[in-house]
């Protein structure tokens, strides 16, 4: 039923100027469009990232995106330490952690929120 439609992720945030902020300088994304002044998409790959305004931004506990990045993990890694970005760290059996990254045998992963306390997710997978 749904295999032939494209889907997008979707992002609620508090301040839409502040996300526009991280998502576009931090995170490098460009605009798609936007929907009057509570909604703006961005363009990321071959999808679309939807970042709307809600009062229930940042009640997400688990990843909100995520993004398959191959080889680059690392260097995307540090240069979204040095735009400040902060990474989170999780204890996981087997995982081994440094500069942001933790790993579990060849796979790689990140965790980081946006200013609102989304989770965005980065893996070493495709």
């Amino acid at each position: 039923m749904l295999k032939t439609h494209n889907s997008s992720a979707i992002v609620a945030v508090r301040d839409i100027a502040r996300s526009r902020r991280f998502y576009e300088q931090a995170l490098g994304l460009e605009i798609a469009g936007a929907e009057g002044d509570d909604v703006l998409v961005f363009k990321t790959g071959g999808a679309r990232l939807v970042v709307y305004r809600s009062e229930f931004a940042g009640t997400n506990h688990a990843n909100a995106v995520v993004w398959g990045v191959g080889d680059e993990i690392e260097t995307i890694a540090a240069d979204l330490r040095g735009k400040g970005v902060v990474f989170e760290r999780y204890d996981m059996d087997g995982a081994t952690y440094a500069d942001g990254v933790h790993r579990i045998g060849d796979f790689r992963m990140v965790w980081f929120k946006d200013p609102d306390g989304n989770i965005l997710h980065l893996n070493s997978g495709d």
